[in-house]
């Protein structure tokens, strides 16, 4: 396998770029995703690795070789596409099997690595059929498989699962986690769906307007968001937002509402700064509800009126009114709700975030 590196890489059409010189390194064996919202340049900085599209500028390197300028043949890459792109009048052992083909290998040497991927991906039984004659699972497998039996260097996932319901891109997430557990491989895999990249990648890059916001584990991007765009668009439902003003240590709102300055902030924001307040859900709940209780170590505790619910089962989303909008609390344990009650609330401010309201970068340090 091999390591994929990205310098200054630029992509531009006429006079407007649309990736913006990204610096990114991916390592020998590493499952990186690139997450974003539409028209973000992900897909555009997967084409470029891929050869589909040409490089503006910046240098592309795998395996330490300059690729800039080599065609797709030659870089050594396999691509898994949304559409499946499987030849309709083939079986799936020949649809597998082409690129050996086309590439000259012999006849016992390709059934030999198409058995191989088969058993890998669960096809064994399938190798005779056609594609109409499969789901869109095992569609997506077969797509697999064919990129599998080049023996690749690098494994470049286009939203492999965007066209599958929401049962099989689960059960597909599954299948893809253990297929690069199995095969070792180096994955570059692009997304807009946040979930898929939490439970597939090692790190996630996440790109807004052709920049990369962030680059870290999903760990790190969930707990420690450089910016607001991330800490808004990691995370589901996405963290509350609320711009704000810190006055006389105190995080007050636009109707005057106001959290004390989280002890962690104290001596970085000074009196009179513009920022913007962040809390995910799961550190907003009724008191006795919450993922950490009996174990928080600064809290604010406050009577919200609920505005409406959302029952998910094991718990329930709460929707509140507080420092002039509606905040969304997640309740653990849950138990009936109404529209306009007041309910005692925690705030787990140890939790909190504050965001520069100009910048949009993080203040915590």
């Amino acid at each position: 396998m091999a390591t994929v590196s990205l310098e200054k890489l630029v992509k531009r059409y006429g006079s407007l770029d649309v990736v913006h010189g990204i610096d990114l390194d991916v390592a020998d064996r590493e499952f990186i995703a690139l997450v974003g919202p539409s028209g973000c340049g992900k897909s555009t900085t997967l084409r470029m690795i891929a050869g589909l599209e040409p490089i503006s500028g910046g240098e592309l390197r795998i395996g330490g070789r300059v690729v800039n300028d080599l065609p797709p043949r030659a870089r050594n890459i396999s691509m898994v596409f949304q559409s499946y792109a499987l030849y309709p009048h083939m079986t799936v052992r020949e649809n597998m099997g082409f690129s050996l083909k086309i590439a000259g290998k012999a006849p016992a040497e390709i059934t030999r690595q198409v058995d191989e991927a088969a058993k890998t991906l669960d096809l064994t039984r399938l190798l005779d059929r056609r594609p109409s004659q499969l789901s869109g699972g095992q569609r997506q497998r077969v797509a697999m498989g064919r990129a599998i039996v080049r023996h690749p260097e690098v494994f470049l996932f286009d939203e492999p699962l965007s066209n599958l319901d929401a049962q099989l891109r689960t059960q597909m997430r599954t299948e893809i986690k253990k297929l690069h557990a199995k095969v070792q491989s180096t994955v570059i895999y692009v997304t807009h769906d946040q979930v898929e990249a939490m439970t597939l990648a090692d790190r996630i890059v996440i790109m807004r307007d052709g920049h990369i916001e962030q680059v870290g584990s999903p760990d790190e991007v969930f707990r420690r968001p450089a910016t607001k765009f991330v800490a808004g668009f990691i995370g589901s439902p996405p963290m509350n937002l609320r711009d704000a003003e810190i006055d006389a240590g105190r995080i007050v709102f636009a109707n005057g509402e106001s959290l004390p300055l989280p002890h962690q902030f104290e001596g970085r924001v000074e009196s009179g700064r513009k920022i913007t307040f962040g809390l995910r859900p799961d550190d907003l709940y009724p008191a006795g509800h919450g993922l950490h209780a009996g174990h928080e170590t600064e809290v604010h505790d406050s009577r919200l009126k609920v505005t409406i619910t959302e029952p998910l089962g094991n718990e329930t989303l709460i929707f509140a009114e507080f420092g002039g909008g509606e905040w969304v609390g997640r309740m653990l344990n849950p138990r009936p709700l109404h529209t306009g009650e007041v309910v005692g609330f925690r705030f787990d401010l140890s939790q909190a975030h504050l965001f520069d309201r100009d910048t949009g970068r993080t203040l915590r340090g």
